[in-house]
């Protein structure tokens, strides 16, 4: 139960590290164009930080999870 939720406080604090980082990069980029597609976006810089960004909220997410929940339910 420990390493489970030592693992996912781990995870909360790099996602929340990732997210700002990546919203600090996305502050210096152009916006992708309205209207362009995902594989379009991934084209610019902006749109990869941007993933990056949903990527980061995505793991701090798993990690609250894991760390509150280490047995599951």
């Amino acid at each position: 139960m420990a390493p489970m939720r030592n693992f996912g406080g781990i995870l909360l604090l790099l996602g929340i590290v990732g997210f700002f980082y990546a919203s600090s990069q996305l502050e210096g980029h152009e916006p992708p164009a309205a209207g362009a597609t995902l594989s379009e976006e991934l084209q610019t810089p902006a749109g990869r930080w941007e993933m990056v960004r949903y990527g980061s909220a995505g793991a701090a997410a798993l990690g609250l999870l894991m760390a509150l929940f280490p047995k599951g339910r």
